[in-house]
């Protein structure tokens, strides 16, 4: 015990040692993104199959503006992993009237209805990576545990149908930095992937941007985001795609 407790004690005195001489840095920031919606969806039910139900043609989406808030953590402590979370409110709606009969989660609509939608893929992500490189170029490397809490709804005046997206999946993750030096101007891109089975999930970012010596930027750029997917009673193949333009503190 003596012996463990000596360890334990060597130790904590060695990572106090790094974190002392080796600050951790926080960044905080947001972005509003303004996609374009395409792609089709659909919902089975027991009884009646989905019609595949195109979001912008059939219910009338076509683009909006979201909201992304992040937060990350980079720390000296060796083998621990640095640590990144985000918050996407990803909701809109829209209104159309029908030009031809849809199912969707066991509820027909007829053509000439007039059909308020909701779509919402609202969703929080915690990233786990390492910093491979740390120079002029850098590179991080790691997973993201993604959680989706939204929904997908359809109504009119006298019926509704509603299919839960709720599901957390895990996706594999890499950032690069290219700072141009002397200048406070860099280059980023940074990606979210994975595919399994007959699901496939990309959700990319590329940026140009400025920090200032004080740690404040600003950055605008490109997002694409592609959820090719069939899981029990839901699928979808649906990409949204726009520019973006972020804030942030970096300190």
């Amino acid at each position: 015990m003596k012996t463990l407790l000596g360890t334990l004690a060597i130790a904590s005195i060695a990572l106090l040692q790094t974190a002392q001489a080796d600050v951790a840095g926080i960044e905080v920031g947001g972005y509003q993104w303004t996609p374009d919606y395409k792609g089709t969806l659909a919902s089975d039910s027991a009884a009646l199959g989905g019609t595949s139900i195109d979001i912008k043609n059939d219910l009338g989406y076509s683009d909006d503006s979201l909201n992304i808030l992040w937060a990350s953590l980079e720390h000296p402590v060796p083998f621990l992993p640095n640590f990144k979370i985000v918050s996407s409110d990803l909701a809109s709606s829209a209104s159309s009237v029908l030009t031809r009969d849809i199912v969707f989660a066991g509820e027909t609509y007829s053509v000439s209805d007039d059909v308020a939608s909701t779509f919402d893929m609202s969703n929080t992500e915690y990233t786990f990576y390492y910093e491979v490189l740390d120079n002029w170029v850098s590179l991080d490397l790691g997973f993201t545990i993604r959680e989706y809490d939204g929904e997908v709804q359809l109504a009119t005046t006298t019926q509704s149908g509603t299919e839960a997206l709720d599901f957390t999946i895990p996706l594999l993750y890499a950032a690069v930095r290219a700072d141009l030096p002397f200048t406070g101007f860099f280059i980023d891109a940074e990606i979210n992937i994975i595919s399994y089975d007959d699901d496939s999930i990309s959700d990319t970012t590329v940026g140009v941007g400025y920090e200032s010596e004080i740690g404040l930027g600003a950055k605008a750029g490109y997002r694409t985001f592609s959820l090719d997917v069939k899981e029990d009673t839901f699928s979808s193949d649906l990409e949204f795609d726009g520019a973006y333009f972020s804030v942030f503190y970096h300190f």
